[in-house]
C-alpha cells in the first residue's frame, strides 16, 4: 500500500472518530485539587471551627462530601506517594511499587482520559506523584518552590498554582473537555503561607485537638520517623498550637487561591459543565495521641482523607459510605464517559453521587509498613501492631477520637474476634504477607 493511500485511510479514520465523538453527549470537564497532608476534618465545614475556608466550604455545600474516605496505606514512610499511585492507577497497596517505579499492566488516569478526548494538564510538587502518571499528562509542570525572590518562595506556592491554572483555563483549546489535576505542596511542612494568612491565626487562641497527648503511650513500631521529629518530645501545648496555626494558615491560603480558580472557571462560562473534586492524599496527627505525622492508622492521623465532589448530576449532601481514595479512578472514568475502563480494584462512586441505591463496602482495610494493620466497619475499629504485639479496639460511634481502648474488655471479646478474622481475611485477599504476628522479615 502506498504512503498516500495509507494517509487517506488515516484521515478517514480520524474523521469517523471525530464525528462519533461529536455525536456523543458533551463530556464534563474535571478540575481536581489534591492537597498534601490535608486532614479529613481540616475545613470549617468538615469539623474544624477555627479554620477559615469559605470557598471549599461552598464546594461542600453544593457537592457530595465523603466523610469516611481513606487511603489504603503505605509500605514507605512517604505515605503520599503510594496514596497518589493507587488513585491514579486503580491498583491496591500490595500491587504497586514501594518506590516511584512503573506499575506494570496499568494505564494511568490521565492517559485514559486523554484517550477519551480530554486535554490533560497538571501542576504540582516534584516527586509527589507516581512518575508514570505525571508523564502521561499532555502538560505536566513541576513546581519546586525554589524560584528567585518572594514570588518563588514556598509561601507563594498556592498563588503560583492558581496563576498558572487560570492562564490555562483562559488560553486552552475550547474544542476539548479538560482534566486539570492540581497538586499544591500545602499544608505539608514546611508550613509557610503568605503573611496575610498567618495573621488570621493566633496560636494562643486555638484549642488543642481532643485527642492531644504529650506522648504516645507505647512504641507503635515507627515512633521516630521523620515527621515525628518535627515536634519536641514530649509534645507541648504551646508548640502544638503554633504548628496548628501554621497548618491552618496554609489551608486558608490554598482556599483563597482555589477560590480564584473557581471564579475564573465561572467567568469562562464552563462552571456548569465542570466536575470539581477536592481531596487529600492522607491525614496528619498534629498532636493527636502524642503523634505529629501520618505514619499511623488512627482515624485522623494517617490514612483518613477528605473527599468532596461537586458538579452536574451530583447530588448535594454527605455520605458515610466506606470508600477508598482510589475509588476516584473508576469514578472519574465513568463520569467522563470512558467506555472501557482499564482493569482496577476499586469501586465507582457514581451511583452514590447520583443519590441512587448502591452496594457499599462492609469494611475497610488500612496498613502501614509491617508494623500496623487496621480494619473498620460502620461502628468498630481494630488496630493491630504485629511487631510489638499490641491491639486496640475502638467503638467509633461512642468514641470518635479513639480515646478508650476496649480490646482487653471481656464484654467485647466477640467483636474483637470478628474483626480479627476480617483483618486476616482482607490481608490474604489483598496479598499482604503480614499476619497477626509479623514474620521476622516483615517490612519496617
Amino acid at each position: 500500500m502506498s504512503i498516500v493511500s495509507s494517509a487517506r485511510r488515516a484521515v478517514r479514520a480520524l474523521t469517523l472518530a471525530a464525528s462519533t465523538f461529536a455525536a456523543e453527549p458533551a463530556r464534563p470537564n474535571i478540575l481536581h485539587l489534591h492537597a498534601d497532608d490535608h486532614r479529613a476534618d481540616a475545613l470549617h465545614a468538615l469539623g474544624t471551627a477555627a479554620l477559615r475556608t469559605p470557598h471549599l466550604d461552598a464546594l461542600v455545600a453544593r457537592g457530595m462530601a465523603f466523610t469516611r474516605c481513606y487511603s489504603m496505606g503505605a509500605m514507605t514512610p512517604a505515605v503520599c506517594l503510594p496514596s497518589r499511585t493507587m488513585m491514579l492507577t486503580g491498583r491496591s497497596l500490595f500491587r504497586i511499587a514501594t518506590q516511584n517505579k512503573e506499575v506494570p499492566g496499568t494505564t494511568p488516569l490521565p492517559a485514559v482520559l486523554a484517550g477519551a478526548g480530554y486535554q490533560t494538564w497538571r501542576m504540582g510538587k516534584y516527586g509527589n506523584t507516581y512518575a508514570g502518571a505525571s508523564r502521561a499528562f499532555e502538560t505536566s509542570i513541576d513546581d519546586s518552590a525554589q524560584g528567585q525572590g518572594e514570588a518563588g518562595s514556598r509561601a507563594h506556592a498556592s498563588r503560583r498554582l492558581a496563576d498558572r491554572a487560570i492562564a490555562f483555563l483562559r488560553d486552552r483549546d475550547r474544542g476539548r473537555p479538560f482534566y486539570v489535576y492540581l497538586e499544591p505542596p500545602v499544608p505539608h511542612d514546611p508550613r509557610e503561607a503568605e503573611p496575610q494568612f498567618h495573621a488570621l491565626y493566633d496560636p494562643a487562641a486555638l484549642p488543642l485537638p481532643p485527642a492531644f497527648r504529650p506522648e504516645h503511650p507505647w512504641d507503635n513500631g515507627d515512633l521516630r520517623v521523620r515527621d515525628e521529629l518535627l515536634a519536641p518530645f514530649p509534645r507541648t501545648p504551646d508548640d502544638t498550637r503554633r504548628q496548628l496555626a501554621a497548618y491552618y494558615a496554609c489551608i486558608t491560603g490554598l482556599d483563597h487561591h482555589f477560590g480564584r480558580i473557581l471564579a475564573a472557571l465561572a467567568e469562562s462560562g464552563e462552571m456548569e459543565r465542570t466536575i470539581v473534586v477536592f481531596s487529600g492524599d492522607n491525614g496528619l496527627s498534629l498532636g493527636d495521641h502524642g503523634l505529629f505525622g501520618k505514619q499511623n492508622l488512627y482515624e485522623f492521623g494517617g490514612m483518613h482523607a477528605p473527599l468532596v465532589i461537586a458538579g452536574p448530576g451530583i447530588k448535594a449532601g454527605r455520605s458515610d459510605a466506606l470508600v477508598y481514595l482510589a475509588d476516584l479512578f473508576p469514578t472519574l472514568c465513568e463520569l467522563a464517559g470512558v467506555r472501557a475502563v482499564p482493569p482496577h480494584e476499586f469501586q465507582s462512586l457514581r451511583p452514590l453521587l447520583a443519590g441512587e441505591p448502591a452496594p457499599t463496602r462492609r469494611l475497610l482495610f488500612t496498613a502501614y509498613l509491617g508494623v500496623q494493620r487496621a480494619v473498620r466497619d460502620e461502628r468498630w475499629k481494630l488496630i493491630r501492631y504485629p511487631t510489638v504485639d499490641r491491639t486496640q479496639l475502638f467503638d467509633l460511634a461512642a468514641d470518635p477520637h479513639e480515646l478508650n481502648n476496649l480490646a482487653d474488655q471481656p464484654a467485647h471479646a466477640a467483636t474483637l474476634a470478628r474483626l480479627r478474622a476480617s483483618l486476616q481475611a482482607e490481608s490474604a485477599r489483598l496479598g499482604d504477607t503480614v499476619g497477626w504476628h509479623a514474620p521476622p522479615d516483615a517490612p519496617r
